[in-house]
């Protein structure tokens, strides 16, 4: 079996072999989330994020909570379809859809990983400009020209170290975005007032939806299965004793639960850094404003930082998209394109959009609504193959957890919905 390159993978230890139970076997087969997660705190959450904080305080602490638990439930349950089928989910709807339909979903699933790919190299680009001065145009050619570099270990059949990138940038940008906590701290009461689910008009619809789209990827969602595909079960065909399948999924739970809890507190860390630091100053609604605020307020040592993060930021999600990308079309359309050609297509919008002057923080945060309307499409069919038992046996949704999947999806459609009238009723 191919990986998203063309290239064939190398065989991981099968997983029978394995002795079952111990703490090191279990973190020798953590890694996938930790991937799936970059794009969790990508650029477009940070958009999204800081500009809630700013402008509405901790109103929509909330959203990020509930999102970030929805988050681990997706998560979970595409690995969980990777790891027991052995295939991608775009591989498994490729064999499920008629020709039409797997056409029209695949034009929509490439219109989000676009979406997506905007957000990172744009965010990225921006970090050059905060700390070097770089032309944006320029600093999302070096972004892209990066990411190549990092997509290049996962084509040479490194599917381990690229994960040990991606973790170490991870690291980085938890530090980039939550050290400015520690000299300027949330109010626990206006914390504690955020949890309780409200909206101050349209505009926090707005911004709900876009947080929403940027912490419930569809693009993360379709990878994450091909990520756990490629790390323990590289080859379909070959039989995995059921004992084998259960420790596999045991250990992606552990997986995603730490992978998510990290990159829902970085989410919530930079809302609250925004609520605590941001309200009321000046051009916040873009995150070179919110850059300048922060450094202004916290000082340049911590703007520095807040900078490198956002960079890191950039760097891992753009390569976990295109592979994400990659992933699609193949699963899909049965076409494999070459990451590094993927990359330099995709990069083109871009920098054309930064080169004719769009205004690149409001980029973000409707690149994030894109998102967020992309959600359901993904959604619906992974709960109802997960729920399948012709197709998962013994390792189908419960009922507990099915129930919880479908009220998620019934979440986002009813938010997508309310979104549209407010946006074309005119309340806006």
């Amino acid at each position: 079996m191919l990986d998203v390159t063309g290239h064939q993978p190398q065989a991981p230890a099968a997983p029978a072999r394995r002795k079952p139970g111990g703490s090191r076997a279990v973190i020798g087969l953590l890694g996938p989330a930790f991937v799936a997660a970059i794009a969790y705190v990508d650029p477009g959450n940070v958009a999204a994020n800081l500009t809630a904080g700013a402008q509405y305080g901790y109103l929509l602490v909330w959203v990020l909570v509930s999102a970030n638990i929805m988050a681990v439930l997706v998560q979970y349950q595409s690995a969980k379809l990777g790891i027991v089928t052995g295939k991608s989910l775009p591989e498994i709807l490729g064999e499920r859809l008629k020709p039409l339909w797997r056409r029209a979903f695949w034009v929509q699933a490439e219109i989000v990983a676009a979406a997506t790919d905007l957000a990172e190299v744009v965010g990225g680009a921006i970090a050059l400009y905060l700390l070097f001065g770089l032309p944006l145009p320029l600093g999302a050619v070096i972004v892209g020209g990066v990411s190549m570099l990092l997509l290049a270990v996962q084509a040479r059949n490194r599917q381990r170290p690229f994960e040990y990138i991606i973790m170490f940038l991870l690291g980085i940008i938890t530090i980039g975005f939550l050290t400015g906590l520690f000299i300027s701290p949330p109010d626990p009461a206006g914390v504690a007032a955020g949890l309780i689910p409200g909206f101050q008009g349209p505009e926090t619809v707005l911004l709900a939806a876009s947080m929403l789209g940027a912490t419930v990827m569809p693009h993360a969602i379709y990878v994450h299965s091909a990520l756990s595909r490629d790390r323990h079960r590289p080859n379909p065909h070959v039989h995995v004793p059921p004992q084998a399948i259960a420790r596999l999924v045991k250990a992606t739970r552990w997986d995603v639960v730490a992978a998510l809890a990290i990159a829902g507190i970085v989410n919530i860390g930079m809302l609250l850094l925004a609520a605590s630091t941001l309200g009321g100053e000046e051009g916040t609604d873009s995150i070179e404003g919110a850059h300048a605020a922060v450094t202004n307020n916290l000082g340049p040592v911590i703007g520095v930082i807040f900078a490198v993060g956002l960079l890191a930021s950039g760097l891992a999600s753009t390569s976990v998209g295109c592979y994400a990308g990659g992933s699609i079309m193949q699963g899909l359309l049965k076409i494999r394109i070459p990451l590094m050609t993927r990359r330099v297509v995709t990069l083109i919008p871009a920098v054309v959009l930064l080169s004719i002057g769009f205004d690149p923080t409001w980029g973000l945060v409707l690149s994030q609504v894109v998102l967020s309307f992309g959600i359901p499409f993904v959604l619906v069919p992974l709960v109802v193959l997960t729920s399948n038992k012709a197709l998962m046996g013994r390792f189908a949704d419960g009922m507990a957890l099915r129930v919880a999947a479908i009220i998620s999806v019934i979440l986002v459609v009813v938010l997508n919905l309310v979104l549209l009238w407010l946006t074309f009723s005119g309340a806006a």
